[in-house]
């Protein structure tokens, strides 16, 4: 089906909405699993440097719960030096299959090293290696050099723990404002944003 002619099956309103962002996160994330959608955890991260020159790449959700939402990466990447100097940043799914895409907005701060060691523990051997081979954003000579450097590290470690890259590690994204987008007929689609004020969340409706 034509994703124009699929706006306005579902609704989005702002008096139906949970009261709490991060349940609402869930009952819509729950769907996208449950959906065909290729790659439903796949986010959009933004980025900015302290005189707000903008970067995004997707990245993955690793797990979330209500202190935030949680992904992986080398620390010493450009996002990770980004962070570094400026800790907002910006997460964006988008589920066109859905029509639906939700953004949040807030500051990231490194999880814990043991988070890092726990999640980094349960990846492939190969994806552990590759952690420790990329020099991730960083000019390289050629595919040659990365592949020798891999290959390498697959002999080093072969009977041996691949232990945790000192760069590399999870980050955390503590939300401050959510909008939760569906697409409806007309163009005229429904935005709904949540506020964190103090303790509590105040919720908008937005014009499309």
């Amino acid at each position: 089906m034509d994703i124009f002619k699929r706006y306005g099956l579902v609704k989005l309103d702002e008096s139906e909405v949970d009261p709490n962002p991060f349940k609402q996160f869930d009952v819509w994330y729950k769907v996208a699993l449950k959906s065909k959608i290729k790659e439903p955890t796949t986010m959009i991260l933004a980025t900015a440097t302290p005189d707000g020159i903008p970067s995004a790449r997707a990245v993955l959700l690793k797990r979330h719960d209500h202190s935030g939402f949680v992904f992986f990466t080398n620390y010493e990447s450009r996002k990770g030096q980004e962070i570094a100097q400026n800790p907002r940043a910006t997460l964006l799914f988008l589920w066109t299959n859905l029509s639906r895409q939700i953004r949040i907005e807030g500051t990231v701060e490194k999880t814990s090293g043991t988070e890092s060691e726990e999640y980094f523990s349960t990846r492939p051997f190969r994806s552990r290696i590759a952690a420790w081979a990329s020099q991730q954003s960083y000019v390289i000579r050629n595919r040659q050099y990365l592949k020798e450097r891999f290959e390498n590290l697959l002999k080093k470690y072969k009977n041996e723990k691949v232990p945790l890259p000192p760069f590399w590690g999870g980050y955390r994204l503590k939300p401050e404002h959510f909008e939760f987008w569906q697409g409806r007929i007309d163009r005229l689609h429904d935005r709904v944003r949540y506020s964190k004020m103090n303790d509590a969340w105040k919720i908008e409706r937005l014009a499309p």
